[in-house]
């Protein structure tokens, strides 16, 4: 089990935070003698750096196959980044690792700082001594040294994995991106379990820093006080109140010193990972005057190596150690006599009656203490709640917004967001720091999340009970004073805001977009060379985890049960859309699935949707007989309804642009309605431009800079000037000025593919609705559009995004079925996809209306989406959703530290969860 001090920020270096994928990477078939199959999971290699939390560097070897595996006979190898010989190091392996286990090798850290290693499996000492920045290391088979070719390893003999990192000459792929610095404490984590055989794709640093191995070895010294003097009581100490403990700053003035304090018991975990109690001076709290109140009443006792025996209401007088971890004063007490009981049920503290403080400062002054927040809350993040039990919350009446929504980085729009996620971003905790994903953990119910009272993006948040004001690995968290479960009470409530159908967008027909999350009809086990599935928690096969063979190229269900599964909340959702016309994203492209009709999947999928609706109502647009070379595994689609609007012509692919050599080419048709004539025929351009993720190695102006608008933004802005060009060339083919650009453009309002756009007169529908299609590390935002030419904007009579996927938990998704004994799943509308489908009403014929002023006209929806490579499968979510692992519970300072960082002309931006296809 990972503890709250071994999880990590992961989610809190991203955008606001909440963002980090399973980590814990599911069965595949593997041989018992064989080493096929063990991956290199994480490396950490600053370790003992300042700053670091582990004085040791580690590798943490997996087992994703569902058979242990025996490692004698082979070796862990390093060579330095310039190397062209013999490796450098050699750390002999010996043991077995489990079927979905872990094996820990620790190795000599640079100095002294952090704490020490547990559950370590071997320790290699300095028999290898990677670089924090750059090297390879080698997962071998045979202990001797290797000779590794310069370039790319992948597939080469003898070699079973290899992690090349920084400005390193050998990789997988492309080597991952490395830490800046020793300093730069940040480990190299595989992400969601992804093995592409490309460095760059299969890892993300993080600073969720998370060590785990089956062995019996304790390495390194812990100075961080966790365990304190563990060979008996330390005795009376300096008497102090708990508020002189505190001290008025950020820190303890006492640290390092044995202190006596006396308080009441306002919360007592005994189980669950975070292994202490809060105490609080007796008849503090209520109402706080902000002038006289310059040091908090409450503290955390940390008392790992002993059991919690106190409760709720006991009145203790402790001996023990003053603390400051990771910023979280604390005293740790390392004997049970050191503890004294002095009198039960005593009178609680009454819980502070306070407004979320606006700062650092203010909030330190009630770090530990019960409090009953006032004011608004809303739901900004739960992606986490599937993972950590975390909800993420935005201290107002809206969810947080990602920044380049409003403005380009320097602007006063993107500076107002990263000042606002600063001063409401905030955390409600489960009171544990158990990951669910885990599979030893997936027996205890989910907390927060149920079928019957929805926890969604947007929701008001009413408190019922009191919690306390915690702070945890870089994050303000509000920590409930008991531990949730899905069978427990929750200190909170939840607005219910689903709803069923989208709004009524009026005219006579209508255009909707759905990105449909990496629908494959042809599932995973159907592929021969789709031997790597994610599973769940009793070993099922649910999604496909590498689809990067050439003979498996499919994502999505790993069977025809899961495709079922899939396919069931899909077919709810379009049907209940209400649309004519619907372009589709992230469909499979059934040429690279093996077939030989590339609309295969996109038949089953209309079948599908026929049978549900009881009648043949929809069909789909085929294929033009010019295809783009070398097309992705996914693409662009049309369905439509005969009924409602007939195809005027053929379906056209942009061919031959240079821009989307790294993205779906824009698909173009021409329609009418049923009974129209010329005057009526408007065209819909579908598209899915490049992601925003994989991009550590890009340069220019593709590069990533931190600032939230992410990698390849050069490349989705000629992907948009090419677009212009395309749709321009295709409506005078068919004498029509109504043009509506469509589809997943990966890109947020503000940034420069969506201005060159709307720069050309297109106007942003849904930007009309004050709504938008995603989410992502805290925040909202719109990736997916519906752009109207001016005259296809005279046409439109209403717009609405339809919230039924962005805003809900991941555990609700297909690709999560049976992960934890709560199951979630339900064929319904909510959580078919990760992306929100949008909806407009056009007229088509006379008197069609002009464009009329609506409420949050002109609100640009939001951009930052941290996608992934376009070829990548993401997370345990049909490969695409992930999962990144966007990072352990700590979140939502992530977004803020970084943002704030990065407008400050700093700071690295974290974006390590679900990386968006």
């Amino acid at each position: 089990m990972t503890t709250a001090r071994e999880r990590t920020i992961c989610s809190a270096a991203a955008l606001l935070g909440l963002a980090c994928a399973p980590l814990a990477a599911m069965p595949a078939a593997a041989a018992e003698d064989s080493g096929a199959g063990v991956v290199i999971n994480e490396a950490y290699l600053s370790g003992g750096s300042a700053g670091a939390m582990y004085d040791h560097k580690f590798v943490e070897l997996y087992n994703p196959t569902d058979a242990p595996i025996v490692l004698d006979g082979m070796s862990l190898q390093y060579r330095s980044s310039g190397g062209s010989t013999a490796t450098n190091g050699v750390a002999v392996l010996s043991g077995e690792i489990a079927a979905g286990g872990y094996y820990l090798i620790a190795m000599n850290g640079n100095a002294d700082t952090g704490a020490a290693l547990t559950n370590v499996n071997l320790d290699a000492g300095g028999s290898i001594n990677p670089s924090g920045t750059k090297g390879t290391l080698f997962l071998v088979d045979g202990t001797e040294k290797i000779t590794p070719p310069v370039g790319d390893v992948a597939g080469v003999e003898g070699i079973l994995d290899a992690l090349g990192y920084g400005s390193t000459n050998t990789f997988e792929g492309e080597a991952a991106q490395a830490p800046s610095s020793n300093s730069d404490v940040r480990s190299n984590v595989r992400t969601d379990g992804a093995d592409t055989d490309s460095n760059r794709n299969d890892f993300s640093l993080t600073e969720e820093i998370t060590p785990q191995g089956s062995g019996t070895l304790t390495v390194g010294e812990d100075d961080e006080a966790e365990g304190g003097d563990e060979t008996g009581p330390v005795g009376p100490g300096t008497e102090l109140t708990i508020a002189e403990i505190q001290g008025t700053g950020a820190k303890t003035p006492y640290a390092g010193d044995v202190v006596t304090t006396t308080g009441v018991v306002t919360a007592a975990f005994p189980e669950g990972g975070l292994s202490g109690f809060y105490l609080q001076t007796e008849g503090t709290g209520g109402v706080i005057d902000a002038e006289s109140h310059a040091a908090s009443d409450g503290i955390f006792v940390f008392a790992k190596s002993i059991p919690v025996t106190v409760e709720v209401g006991d009145k203790v007088t402790l001996n023990g150690t003053a603390d400051e971890y990771y910023d979280l004063t604390q005293i740790v007490v390392a004997d049970a006599q050191d503890i004294t009981v002095m009198a039960k049920d005593a009178a609680l503290p009454a819980p502070a009656e306070v407004a979320f403080p606006a700062n650092d400062a203010e909030r330190e002054t009630l770090e530990s203490m019960l409090v009953a927040p006032q004011g608004d809350y809303t739901v900004t993040e739960v992606y986490e709640t599937n993972r950590y039990g975390e909800v993420a919350l935005a201290a107002s009446d809206s969810p947080l917004v990602n920044p380049t929504v409003k403005g380009l980085p320097g602007t006063d729009a993107y500076n107002a967001e990263v000042a606002r996620a600063e001063a409401e971003g905030v955390v409600l905790d489960d009171g544990s720091s158990v990951d669910f994903t885990n599979s030893a953990n997936s027996g205890t119910p989910l907390p927060y999340l149920s079928l019957e009272n929805p926890v969604r993006v947007g929701a008001e948040v009413t408190f019922t009970d009191a919690v306390l004001l915690d702070y945890r690995f870089g994050a303000w968290k509000f920590q409930p004073t008991y531990r949730v479960t899905g069978n427990t009470d929750q200190p909170v409530e939840f607005e219910n805001t689903r709803e069923a159908t989208p709004e009524d967008v009026g005219g006579d027909v209508t255009l909707g977009t759905f990105n449909v999350l990496n629908y494959f009809a042809t599932t995973g086990d159907e592929r021969p060379g789709c031997t790597s599935f994610y599973t769940d928690r009793d070993g099922n096969k649910i999604t496909v985890r590498d689809s990067s063979p050439a003979d498996c190229q499919v994502r999505g269900a790993a069977n025809a049960e899961n495709l079922t599964r899939q396919q069931d909340k899909i077919v709810a959702a379009i049907n209940a859309l209400g649309a004519d016309v619907v372009s589709l994203e992230e469909i499979e492209n059934s040429l690279a699935a093996g077939h030989e009709d590339r609309d295969y999947a996109l038949s089953v999928l209309v079948d599908a949707l026929n049978e549900a609706a009881g009648a043949a109502v929809w069909d789909y647009v085929r294929s033009p007989e010019n295809l783009p070379e070398n097309e992705d595994v996914i693409r662009t689609a049309f369905i439509y309804k005969p009924a409602a609007v007939e195809l005027v012509g053929d379906a056209e692919i942009l061919i031959g642009s240079d821009a989307f050599d790294n993205a779906r080419e824009p698909d173009a048709q021409a329609f009418v309605p049923v009974g129209g004539d010329a005057d009526d025929v408007f065209v819909v351009v579908s598209n899915h431009f490049k992601s925003k993720g994989g991009g550590d190695s890009a340069s220019g102006d593709n590069a990533d800079n931190q600032d939230g608008i992410g990698a390849y933004n050069g490349d989705r802005t000629r992907q948009a000037e090419a677009l212009l060009e395309f749709a321009d060339a295709f409506a005078a083919k068919h004498d029509t000025d109504k043009v509506f650009l469509v589809g997943d453009f990966n890109s947020y309002a503000a940034e420069d593919p969506i201005t060159t756009i709307t720069g050309a007169g297109y106007v942003d529908q849904g930007a009309k609705t004050g709504e938008y299609t995603y989410n992502y590390d805290g925040a909202v935002g719109s990736l997916d559009y519906i752009f109207a030419s001016p005259a296809a904007d005279a046409t439109v009579t209403g717009q609405d995004i339809w919230n039924i996927n962005s805003v809900e938990s991941v555990a609700l998704e297909y690709s999560r079925h049976n992960y934890n004994v709560s199951d979630l799943y339900a064929a319904d509308v909510f959580r078919a996809s990760d992306h929100d489908p949008m909806l407009v009403g056009i007229s088509t014929g006379e008197g069609a209306p002009g464009d009329s002023d609506q409420p949050g006209d002109g609100d640009q929806p939001d951009p930052d989406n941290g996608a992934a490579n376009d070829s990548e499968t993401a997370a345990p979510t049909a490969a695409a959703s992930g999962d990144l692992p966007r990072t352990g519970g700590e979140l939502l300072p992530a977004l803020i530290v970084a943002l704030l960082l990065a407008a400050a002309g700093g700071a690295v931006l974290v974006a390590r969860r679900r990386m968006h296809s």
